[in-house]
């Protein structure tokens, strides 16, 4: 009889998801079968392979301690991914369930092709690893939203399964609302909303505005993308704009404003124009409000405030 009893960071993960972490050398229909043959009991109870286990939960596995140890061998002595990576970290807020990281610009949010072991994720495994956090093998903290590598600002990171479920379930529910600070082309005098519907070109690594509202057919794999924005200062070429995402697809925000005549400062794949040695979209995801009434900002990073200045652009009121 084997017992465990789950911790904080693994609230919130399904029951077979559980098992299949804690013993991944085991076949998935042979834990299935002891889950429906009662093998696997929740607080002394059966419960079913989709229960959602919560912070405090005794588990009873009825298996010989050597077939566990088979089942789950190595799992443990697995040198983790984040040890040497650099720990360095903007830390917004943190309490036990979540974490919020102002992320610089030039920075993945996750590793890609080019890059594996510095980004902002691994950076947070790497920050809470060091403070002794990073305890469990059966759950990674994990982002619920993501930004560019050239943009700044906010991402949530859900240290526990339960509190990165929330987030996911927020963001697609729309009960979570992002907004962004940019600065555009051109005077804007009005703000408005902009819906139109977007396609990836992936081969281009570009998105392409093929809905403008006039009722026309769309091409098969289009997504439905809505956009508010709302000027806030103006210089003489150029406009201090907050942007409220509502539906989050990839460069949206770029799109949408050049799709409407002003696109984004330095932002030479949509239509911006380089400014000094800014060549990269101006654009910083500068506050978020949660709808438990939590709400989290950061502040503009150096080269944004510099770009202001620049540009005459007077934001000292609404930066106060």
């Amino acid at each position: 009889m084997i017992i465990r009893t789950v911790t904080p960071s693994e609230g919130g993960k399904r029951l077979h998801r559980y098992l299949r972490s804690l013993m991944p050398n085991y076949p998935l229909g042979q834990i299935y079968k002891m889950i429906d043959q009662g093998k696997v009991r929740v607080n002394g109870k059966r419960k079913k392979q989709n229960y959602e286990l919560a912070p405090g939960d005794e588990l009873t596995i009825w298996m010989e301690e050597e077939a566990f140890q088979a089942a789950s061998a190595g799992s443990a002595e697995k040198k983790p991914k984040f040890v040497g990576v650099p720990t360095q970290l903007d830390v917004v807020f943190e309490d036990a369930e979540l974490l919020v990281a102002n992320k610089p610009a030039g920075l993945l949010t996750h590793p890609d092709r080019s890059e594996q072991k510095d980004t902002l994720i691994t950076r947070v495994h790497a920050y809470l690893h060091r403070k002794g956090e990073l305890d469990s093998r059966l759950f990674l903290p994990a982002t619920a939203n993501r930004l560019d590598r050239n943009t700044s600002g906010l991402v949530l990171v859900g240290k526990t399964a339960g509190m990165l479920h929330r987030l996911n379930v927020w963001i697609q529910s729309r009960e979570l609302s992002k907004y962004y600070l940019t600065v555009v082309e051109g005077v804007l005098k009005e703000g408005g909303t902009v819906s139109a519907g977007l396609v990836r070109d992936e081969s281009r690594n570009r998105t392409i505005v093929v809905d403008d509202g006039s009722g026309e057919e769309t091409p098969s794999g289009s997504m439905a993308a809505t956009t508010r924005y709302r000027p806030l200062q103006a210089g003489s070429r150029h406009t201090l704009v907050e942007v409220e995402l509502i539906s989050g697809r990839t460069h949206q925000i770029r799109t949408h404003m050049q799709s409407i005549g002003h696109p984004l400062l330095g932002d030479l794949k949509y239509g911006g124009k380089p400014f000094g040695d800014v060549r990269h979209q101006l654009l910083h995801a500068w506050k978020i409000e949660l709808p438990d009434g939590r709400i989290f900002t950061a502040p503009l990073p150096p080269l944004f405030r510099a770009v202001l200045r620049k540009t005459g652009i007077d934001s000292a009121a609404f930066l106060r």
